[in-house]
């Protein structure tokens, strides 16, 4: 998962418990050592969770051989991206429910490579994963995902080994702020995750923008974040937290539905 600290980003987690495999020996995350040539790698995001582009955009541009040069939230968006930035490494997610065979084609045509962010649990054919420079989850450390997209970009491939990604440990923190949380602050934290704007939240629970402006304070306190990028990406990176949040905005959409 992607966690940014007050002044930056730090990574969580190491290679082993995230099950990245890779072509060499050189540790996730490593700078180019002296004496590489440093290439600039041009960067597109594509991805319907604004807030997992917002933490992988972060994570990405403070890294001197990166740049980027698009960020795409629906189909049409990517498309222009692609053919306005050839030769970049692209960054899509399954979530913009894409033609993911058209997909890989038309990015191998612009000289791209890709790196598909895959749901949990989500298969990936072997015959568009072949296509692929790398595919990874979203719980992929900071770390691990500048190593991806720096092997990617050299012509190695990357990919996240579910086997490993799903053997978690036991997230005591994230079973913590669970049961700390009320049911209508868990409601709130999964339409924060969603993206959802205070206005939007208010509306759909029935109250007041300022009402959830005071819930999220008591959220932010008791999780001990400062805004609400951090609280999606603290709950996106805590296993039992994001379960949670999620089984708490399935039962609000059927009750709004």
């Amino acid at each position: 998962m992607l966690v940014c600290r007050m002044r930056g980003v730090v990574p969580i987690g190491d290679n082993a418990a995230n099950g990245v495999d890779t072509a060499d020996g050189r540790g996730a995350g490593e700078t180019p050592v002296a004496g590489d040539h440093l290439t600039m790698n041009k960067i597109i995001l594509a991805d319907d969770q604004a807030l997992f582009r917002a933490g992988a955009a972060r994570v990405l541009a403070l890294e001197d051989d990166m740049r980027i040069v698009a960020q795409c939230e629906e189909p049409t968006r990517f498309t222009a991206a692609l053919s306005s930035h050839p030769g970049a490494v692209v960054l899509f997610s399954t979530g913009l429910r894409l033609d993911l065979g058209a997909t890989v084609a038309s990015i191998r045509e612009c000289g791209s490579v890709g790196i598909l962010v895959a749901e949990k649990g989500q298969h990936v054919a072997d015959s568009v994963a072949a296509g692929l420079g790398g595919v990874i989850g979203r719980s992929i450390t900071s770390a691990d995902l500048i190593e991806s997209v720096r092997r990617v970009a050299r012509g190695q491939r990357c990919v996240q080994r579910a086997s490993v990604t799903t053997m978690q440990p036991h997230d005591a923190v994230g079973e913590r702020v669970r049961d700390r949380l009320t049911p209508k602050e868990m409601q709130i934290v999964a339409l924060i995750v969603q993206g959802r704007k205070n206005k939007d939240i208010a509306l759909q629970l029935g109250t007041k923008e300022q009402v959830i402006k005071n819930y999220l304070r008591n959220i932010y306190d008791k999780i001990g974040v400062s805004d609400r990028l951090e609280l999606a990406l603290f709950t996106l990176h805590h296993r039992l937290l994001a379960e949670a949040a999620a089984a708490a905005g399935m039962l609000l959409q059927k009750r709004t539905a």
